[in-house]
């Protein structure tokens, strides 16, 4: 080896050892930097012409693990999720109240029952009387006040997934120009570690908002995709947007940079993104339905109570609710006998008319039946009134009238549609009234004509379970030679022109339309639009059978007391009408608190709940379904917050593990001083020496 080689052999290892320090010193001064990543020199054997020249640095690397970095992120982006879905399940489980506490929602329909047994056994207190209806209209209350307070937290949802998404495109945005940094610092061999710490973070930050597919690049920097595979990150940055509507699921698109054929729906299964998307989409809704489901139940149970009862005297008129039918449909479908009494104010009975559905018939006064059917109806019930009253209908809605200061009473009977009493039906004596269709039990049975306008159009959304859309679909409602309900059923479910392709829907026994997804989509549907109509001005499709969450989740907030009742108590149903009494005997009796009685047993008898939140279809009980109705969002709240402790936990065993790698420990990079001093003190004497011998060589010469 000639002395030349020996100190350039020299000078590289005093070099490396000057770059060894570098890095440690870099090291040791970010100790306590979060986010930083501890870096080490990359040092080979220098060989020129087969022999050893010393040592290279050929670069700067960061201490990674990609196992654990990506492990960190996945924990990171499943910690994100559940912690905001559970953050807004506590808040809306608090909007019903303690369970604990005197005024938790839930407790509402028991002392509602209490009150009203009260007032049964002493039917002349004006106070008992009043404090059942203002417990009805506290629970009434209550119920639009939590379903106002779930949209207000839905919207707030809303807003931070689109302030999430903002936050995105910005961190997608510097990852790639940070790209741009390390590829150059690669490329020139400069340290480029500081960029890569920067973008470490930034990628820790997106991970939390959404889980992405990373990928080194060979040039160096990484290349993000969603799940799907869409590059969010590569050759430039897409741009993400949240795209939602009052009427359907919420999604996320991505427009790639450059030519595009457009924004792509893309996946989220992870992330606080996910978390807020599942609450917007889902958990929030199918409460506000199932809360729906619950008093819109009570309300049922509660007018087929007073429905069949009156009060003492009995009301000059009898207004019904609109059914959102034609009178003829309406009536089509009933069974069993119903009564209609025009009483003095004494309460007694002036006139009847029984009304034999089964047989088709009206009999007044006990005389013989007249016939009748569906599109006479009306037409025989006001002569069978005769002058002692009138029937009309109007706007979808019954109404009977007593002529001369009289009263008009309805005895249910054994009259049944869709498990309803004839007055019920109508809602003529109903002592909760709603603004809109209160209940999806339309009672169209397959044979019956569908009503709506044909050639008019909805247009529905098939999504997938996350909210992304699969296809929109426009309805046509068909043909007038195609005028019945199973007709409107087989052009929804037609596989070309309707949803076959994704689902069913079907029409039961009580008249309601239902959508179910098939496997393994499992796709949900919404209403993107709707303007068909039931005859002129009446209900559209979606409105009257409840088709899409949107609908659906406003009914809990639009019941109130029949304000005829509501202004004034003594109105309130509390009798029987009693035709069994001798002629001329009262029929109604103001101590009569049979209907009190009735009203206070509502909530005992067993009901049909339709399907809505996470539970199906079950009969039980009110009380029964208030019970699992507030036993599941506490359940849900703890389950969520389970998984938000389980979540966390993970992701900090996953960053610990992850620290141990990447962080700077003090004793270990010591040791890497010392080594390095001792290597840079070495070279330096191999430089002295080879310098001295040098010397020695010149001063002999001649």
């Amino acid at each position: 080896m000639s002395l030349t080689i020996a100190l350039q052999t020299a000078t590289s290892g005093l070099q490396a050892a000057q770059a060894g320090l570098a890095a440690v010193s870099d090291n040791i001064a970010n100790v306590n930097t979060p986010g930083y990543v501890r870096k080490q020199i990359v040092q080979q054997q220098l060989v020129v012409d087969g022999r050893g020249a010393g040592v290279d640095v050929s670069g700067v690397q960061r201490v990674t693990s990609q196992y654990l970095q990506s492990a960190s992120m996945t924990a990171g982006s499943d910690s994100s999720r559940y912690a905001a879905y559970s953050q807004y399940l506590d808040n809306a489980q608090s909007l019903f109240g303690d369970p604990s506490g005197g005024d938790y929602f839930f407790n509402l329909p028991d002392n509602l029952s209490a009150n009203f047994a009260a007032a049964a056994d002493d039917p002349s207190s004006s106070l008992l009387r009043s404090q059942a209806l203002n417990t009805l209209s506290n629970f009434l209350g209550q119920a639009d006040r939590i379903n106002t307070q779930v949209a207000s937290l839905s919207k707030t949802v809303d807003t931070q997934v689109s302030d999430d998404v903002t936050k995105v495109n910005s961190l997608l945005s510097q990852i790639d120009k940070l790209n741009t940094d390390i590829a150059r610092g690669k490329i020139s061999g400069s340290d480029s570690t500081g960029s890569e710490n920067i973008q470490s973070q930034l990628l820790n930050q997106l991970s939390a908002l959404m889980n992405v597919r990373i990928a080194a690049r060979a040039q160096g920097g990484v290349d993000i995709r969603s799940t799907e595979g869409i590059a969010l990150v590569g050759n430039g940055a897409s741009t993400l947007t949240y795209n939602s509507s009052a009427t359907t699921p919420g999604y996320i698109t991505a427009t790639t940079p450059g030519p595009s054929s457009g924004p792509t729906p893309i996946t989220l299964s992870s992330g606080e993104i996910r978390g807020l998307l599942d609450l917007r989409n889902t958990k929030l809704p199918g409460i506000s339905d199932q809360l729906g489901e619950f008093v819109s139940r009570t309300a049922q149970q509660l007018n087929a109570a007073s429905n069949a009862s009156t009060a003492s005297p009995p009301p000059t008129t009898l207004s019904g609710r609109d059914t959102g039918l034609d009178l003829p449909t309406a009536v089509n479908g009933f069974s069993g006998q119903s009564t209609v009494a025009i009483t003095n104010a004494s309460g007694v009975v002036q006139k009847t008319v029984a009304i034999d559905f089964t047989a088709g018939t009206m009999s007044v006064n006990g005389g013989p039946g007249a016939a009748f059917t569906p599109a006479t109806f009306l037409a025989q019930l006001n002569a069978g009134l005769g002058a002692s009253g009138t029937a009309s209908f109007a706007g979808g809605a019954l109404s009977i009238s007593a002529a001369g200061g009289n009263g008009v009473a309805i005895d249910e009977g054994t009259s049944q549609k869709a498990g309803q009493g004839f007055s019920q039906f109508f809602g003529l004596n109903d002592l909760v009234t709603a603004t809109g269709p209160s209940t999806y039990d339309t009672g169209l049975a397959a044979g019956d004509a569908n009503g709506f306008t044909p050639g008019d159009q909805m247009t529905l959304r098939v999504s997938a379970p996350g909210g992304n859309p699969i296809r929109d679909v426009v309805i046509t409602v068909p043909p007038a030679g195609s005028p019945l309900m199973s007709d409107l059923v087989n052009t929804l479910n037609n596989a070309a022109t309707g949803v076959g392709l994704y689902g069913s829907f079907t029409l039961d026994a009580q008249g309601g339309l239902t959508f179910t997804g098939t496997a393994p989509q499992n796709a949900q549907l919404s209403v993107v639009s709707d303007n068909t109509q039931r005859g002129a001005g009446g209900p559209s499709i979606s409105a009257l059978f409840g088709i899409g969450a949107a609908s659906r989740s406003a009914r809990a907030g639009i019941y109130q007391v029949n304000p005829t009742v509501a202004n004034n108590p003594t109105t309130l149903p509390f009798g029987t009408l009693n035709l069994a009494v001798a002629a001329g005997q009262p029929a109604i009796t103001p101590g009569d608190g049979s209907g009190a009685l009735a009203l206070a047993h509502a909530g005992q008898a067993p009901a049909l709940l339709k399907a809505a939140g996470d539970l199906g279809n079950v009969t039980m009980t009110l009380q029964d379904y208030a019970a699992q109705f507030g036993g599941a969002i506490g359940r849900d709240s703890a389950t969520a917050d389970g998984q938000s402790a389980s979540a966390k936990a993970v992701q900090t065993e996953a960053d610990t593990k992850r620290q141990s790698v990447e962080g700077v420990n003090i004793d270990e990079e010591l040791i890497n001083l010392t080594t390095y001093q001792h290597a840079y003190s070495a070279n330096a004497r191999m430089i002295q020496a080879t310098k001295d011998l040098f010397d020695v060589l010149i001063s002999i010469l001649p």
